[in-house]
């Protein structure tokens, strides 16, 4: 579970890193016959751009699910879906976080990178897809079972 997040918050942040870095906001560069654009934005706001006057209480929101997942969740963590389950979104939570502590505007108020732009959806980025492939881990286990794995 600790890999999983050490791991997954250094992907998302060497992305972020190489994003900024080369990617030109004016001219994403367009894959896979229009399916991707890299498409380099900085999000104040949460999922969909919503609350983007409220970084702030994002950020606190945040720190504290990133709190509860750490002194709760994982410490009850007993099957191997839910140890990969809690390390995933650990790495989400901390990736977006570590946007908004580090970057400007500044703490507590730093704007998240996405980068990742599909059709008719959203811009995300690395962190993003750890928190939803959680949300669908979850889901399918709750749907599937697998009470008798460790």
């Amino acid at each position: 579970m600790v890999l999983i997040a050490i791991c997954g918050l250094a992907l998302d942040q060497i992305v972020k890193a190489l994003a900024v870095a080369h990617l030109d906001p004016a001219d994403p560069p367009v894959l896979f016959g229009g399916l991707l654009r890299l498409q380099l934005l900085r999000n104040p706001g949460a999922a969909f751009s919503m609350g983007s006057s409220a970084t702030v209480v994002i950020s606190v929101f945040a720190t504290i699910a990133l709190g509860v997942v750490i002194g709760y969740a994982a410490p009850r963590c007993r099957h191997r879906w839910t140890l990969v389950a809690c390390g995933m979104v650990m790495a989400g939570i901390a990736g977006n976080l570590t946007d908004r502590l580090f970057r400007a505007p500044g703490v507590l108020r730093g704007h998240v990178v996405d980068l990742f732009a599909l059709p008719h959806f959203a811009v995300f980025n690395v962190a993003d897809m750890f928190i939803t492939a959680t949300a669908v881990l979850v889901v399918a286990a709750m749907a599937f079972g697998g009470r008798g794995e460790r």
